[in-house]
């Protein structure tokens, strides 16, 4: 069975390309799920700046891998995984048999406008602190977020900034 990664920028269209693979028989998993399960238990909100700091001590404690490695605990048949931030993820995915990461990205300015209509806490009020907080997922520390390197290391990229019914053309050749 296919297993189809997805990692990307923030308001990219990840969460469409997975809800694409939904409506085609995947089940979809998120590797911020785990994350928002252990901030739950510490009765913390999931914002993106609890997330992002959640997640980076998850990786720190458990490896840098540590989030896929719980997300393929779970994993049965084909499948989507979404939110893929750590070179060691992406490995440890890859790895696995009939697995392929989509990149999903977009424009800055246009990803901030979807991020705005979203209506939840992206710590970012303007295009800049958008900008800045996106820059806070590029580090080089092995076990925190690196999208960029993530996103280099992708099989594909799908460049997502026209209708919804583009994003679903350009995604149907992945199934």
């Amino acid at each position: 069975m296919k297993t189809i990664g997805l990692t990307g920028t923030n308001g990219s269209g990840k969460g469409a390309a997975a809800e694409y693979f939904i409506s085609k028989g995947y089940s979809s998993y998120s590797l911020s799920d785990v994350i928002r399960e252990e901030l739950n238990k510490d009765g913390l909100e999931p914002t993106r700046d609890n997330l992002i700091r959640k997640g980076n001590e998850l990786r720190s404690l458990g490896g840098a891998d540590f989030l896929a490695q719980q997300v393929m605990k779970k994993v049965e048949g084909k499948a989507v995984i979404d939110s893929i931030r750590n070179p060691e993820e992406v490995r440890f995915l890859k790895s696995k048999k009939n697995f392929i990461l989509l990149a999903i990205d977009a424009d800055v300015e246009l990803r901030y406008e979807r991020v705005k209509k979203r209506g939840r806490d992206e710590s970012a009020a303007t295009l800049q602190e958008f900008i800045e907080k996106e820059d806070e997922e590029k580090t080089t520390n092995p076990t925190q977020q690196q999208l960029h390197t993530c996103l280099e290391m992708a099989d594909f990229t799908v460049l997502n900034e026209g209708s919804l019914e583009d994003l679903y053309n350009k995604l149907e050749k992945f199934l």
